[in-house]
């Protein structure tokens, strides 16, 4: 039989034993800045709770989380708990040091430090990341950022981040492995990134960029694909950074595959009363030909072309690949989903602050309400970049209310339109000149056009005011007037001078899509003056004073891809002007000009075929001297400025023609240099004649025959302004005429 002993313990002594455990106080030692009550309400426990390891661990990890102490300790004394902190300082003033390269500005944006922030290690780490990062963006990979902490009073520190930025770090050498089919200067022309140079001074593609290294796989990607090679790929991009960091190899890896041929093209259409048969006029792509990806984009966004014009703004394509690789073939179905005709709802034109809605809306081909039409809206978005208003233009659709229904939205980003221009230039033909703009071009955000300048030349003084309204009276009318006073020094040429002070009224409206129309009228006063004792004597005899009333017309048909750089497309012009609506002179004026481009080698080598010619005679009376045509310098190169036609053969003063024709032809070529560097080559072969004079003086030599030329220009759009260098060498040519074998023309602006 066991026994059982029984202690009985008092109840005073296990309360007394539990007080003891539990936290009497919180004491916070050490904090400066810091409210006690902020520090304690990150603590897991309060006074009179049991002391818990526990908690007190995570308590701490808790007030080192919030990054404002640089060392936190939890003690217990008694029965009470000490937390005692250092805090971190405060930042008083943050710089940067030997950056020369990145303003301080750029490297303020991307770092999170700031003045009156609380300064941690990990924090200035960070930061350090960043700048680096920067540097890296912008090619210098050996840069080296050193921070620097000065204590100051109060726990308060200055942080400078010392730069050393290093040499730009550029692209030693790009290697292509496994390319059979396309050299590596051939695979080098289709990508983004360049090996470093002398010359791309101006460009930055020579440096490192792993973004830009992504785009080049997708460019090597397209170029294969519109090749045939359906299978290619980039099988890795490699950059390595040299030893001493001054440059990067880059390795291309490629797997370029078989190269494939279209097989049978066919075309499926959902849409209503739309015939396959009609949309295959359209296709790029052709059965038997090398495959080429961008052949079946370009088809794919003409059949989509056509279909807006029909209303469907919302149309879906799908090509189906159906791929043989046995026999490296790839038939192509175009499916056109079904979708239905759109009408546009509404046009919203946002972004335009200065610019008045309607001088917008104006230029839309389109109007709400409209059955939606792709080729309207193109031309529209292209009228609205025309004005030149502004820095962005951006349209797009979105489905309306409704599936039948679409809004269009028009965002645009202005910029400035006034202009205070100071020109300065040299040429050959004009020596010296220099001029002074003052224009705006959308007056008080109407679109209206007000313009003074002054020219002044060795050989040409001009002052020109002059005002346009786009719309006049709401129509597409374009109106205006010019005031101006015209003084030439044609001392050279022909022993005079030639001052014109007159006015001239305007209008031009369209006709058609690309006709248009223009009338004037203006009113002329013609001054000969200053006619030296040696000069001709048919320039003595038209000494003196004639004013001129004329109206005129012209036409102008225009097809041209690009008025500024055309690559493809048309451009001729007729025009007319009779002067004899009072004044002194009685005659008609005729003026054609013609000009074709053809693109030779995709849309670099460009070919241009043109021709100029004119025509004028009396009513009843000789054509004055102030009125014939002269031909030479920009209008027939390897001629000087009126250095053909009708001449003195005593004085060799130019007298000018009543008739010239003049044809031309020209190739514009790229010159192998970066398209930054702005440099075009040209080759022209200029042919024609200015004959015919009523002056009857024996002196006259008057020979219709054919002058000829041929010669090479470039075209340098420089830094300083735009650039053109012409040799040229006349082979067909009379004794008496001036010819001019170089000619330079060099104008900038500020």
């Amino acid at each position: 039989m066991m026994a059982s002993l029984c202690v009985s313990i008092p109840e005073r002594n296990v309360a007394h034993a539990q007080s003891a455990n539990n936290i009497s106080d919180i004491r916070v030692d050490g904090n400066r800045r810091i409210e006690a009550s902020t520090i304690r309400s990150y603590l897991l426990f309060s006074v009179g709770s049991p002391y818990n390891r526990s908690r007190i661990d995570k308590s701490l990890k808790a007030l080192f989380n919030t990054g404002l102490f640089a060392d936190v300790s939890i003690r217990r004394d008694g029965s009470a708990v000490v937390v005692s902190v250092v805090e971190n300082p405060i930042i008083n003033r943050l710089a940067f040091e030997g950056n020369r390269r990145i303003k301080d500005d750029v490297l303020n944006a991307e770092i999170q430090l700031r003045p009156r922030v609380v300064y941690t290690r990990a924090r200035v780490q960070n930061d350090v990341q960043r700048i680096i990062t920067v540097y890296r963006r912008s090619g210098r990979f050996a840069a080296v950022v050193e921070p620097k902490v000065i204590q100051l009073e109060q726990n308060r520190v200055d942080l400078v981040f010392e730069i050393n930025e290093g040499e730009q770090t550029g692209i030693k050498k790009i290697r292509f492995v496994g390319n059979k089919k396309f050299p590596d200067k051939r695979l080098l022309s289709q990508i983004s990134t360049d090996e470093t140079r002398w010359y791309n001074f101006l460009s930055s593609s020579d440096t490192y960029d792993p973004d830009r290294l992504t785009f080049d796989r997708e460019l090597l990607r397209k170029y294969y694909l519109s090749k045939g090679y359906a299978d290619f790929r980039v099988v890795s991009a490699i950059a390595e950074l040299t030893p001493d960091r001054d440059g990067f190899f880059i390795t291309f890896a490629l797997d370029e595959g078989k190269q494939y041929t279209f097989g049978k093209i066919d075309v499926e259409s959902e849409v209503k009363d739309l015939q396959p048969e009609s949309i295959r006029s359209l296709l790029t792509t052709f059965e038997g030909e090398i495959y080429n990806a961008n052949a079946i984009e370009e088809s794919i966004q003409a059949i989509t072309f056509e279909l807006g014009k029909l209303g469907y703004a919302f149309v879906n394509i799908r090509p189906k690949v159906d791929r043989d690789p046995e026999n490296l073939i790839i038939g192509v179905t175009y499916q056109i989903k079904k979708s239905p005709r759109v009408y546009v709802e509404r046009i919203n034109i946002t972004g335009n602050v200065r610019t008045l809605d309607h001088v917008i809306r104006r230029e839309f081909k389109l109007a709400e309400g409209d059955a939606f039409n792709t080729a309207l809206l193109r031309r529209s978005r292209s009228r609205i970049r025309a004005l030149n208003f502004f820095e962005k233009v951006e349209v797009t659709q979105e489905e309306g209310s409704s599936a039948d229904k679409t809004v269009i939205n028009v965002d645009v980003q202005e910029k400035s339109t006034g202009e205070l221009s100071i020109g300065a230039g040299f040429s050959t033909t004009d020596s010296l000149s220099g001029d002074l703009t003052i224009r705006e071009r959308n007056l008080l955000g109407r679109g209206q056009d007000l313009r003074f300048k002054i020219s002044l030349g060795t050989d040409n003084q001009n002052i020109d005011l002059g005002f346009t309204e786009p719309y006049f009276l709401g129509k597409e009318l374009r109106t205006g007037f010019d005031i101006f006073n015209v003084r030439r020094d044609l001392q050279d040429e022909s022993g005079h001078d030639l001052d014109r002070l007159g006015f001239r009224l305007r209008a031009g409206f369209p006709i058609k899509e690309h006709i248009s129309a223009n009338v004037n009228y203006s009113l002329v006063n013609e001054q000969i003056d200053n006619v030296g004792a040696a000069a001709s004597t048919v320039i003595r005899k038209s000494e003196g004073e004639f004013l001129t009333s004329s109206v005129g017309y012209s036409l102008s048909f225009n097809y041209l891809d690009d008025n500024i750089l055309p690559t493809e497309g048309n451009r001729y012009r007729f025009g007319q002007n009779f002067s004899g609506l009072g004044g002194d002179v009685y005659s008609v004026s005729s003026t054609a000009e013609y000009i074709h481009f053809f693109p030779v080698y995709e849309d670099d080598v460009v070919l241009s075929l043109g021709a100029d010619a004119g025509y004028i005679f009396g009513l009843g009376e000789d054509v004055i001297l102030a009125q014939r045509f002269n031909i030479g310098g920009r209008t027939f190169r390897g001629f000087a400025k009126s250095g053909i036609g009708p001449r003195d053969r005593v004085t060799s003063d130019a007298l000018g023609g009543n008739a010239y024709i003049v044809g031309k032809a020209e190739v514009r070529f790229p010159m192998g240099f970066p398209e930054e560097f702005g440099l075009l080559g040209r080759t022209f072969v200029h042919a024609g004649t200015l004959a015919g004079i009523d002056d009857s003086d024996p002196n006259i030599v008057d020979e219709a025959s054919i002058r000829a030329s041929v010669g090479f220009g470039v075209n340098w759009t420089s830094p300083f302004g735009p650039l053109q260098v012409n040799v040229s060498y006349p082979f067909l040519k009379e004794d008496f005429d001036d010819d001019e074998v170089f000619q330079l023309e060099f104008g900038t602006r500020f």
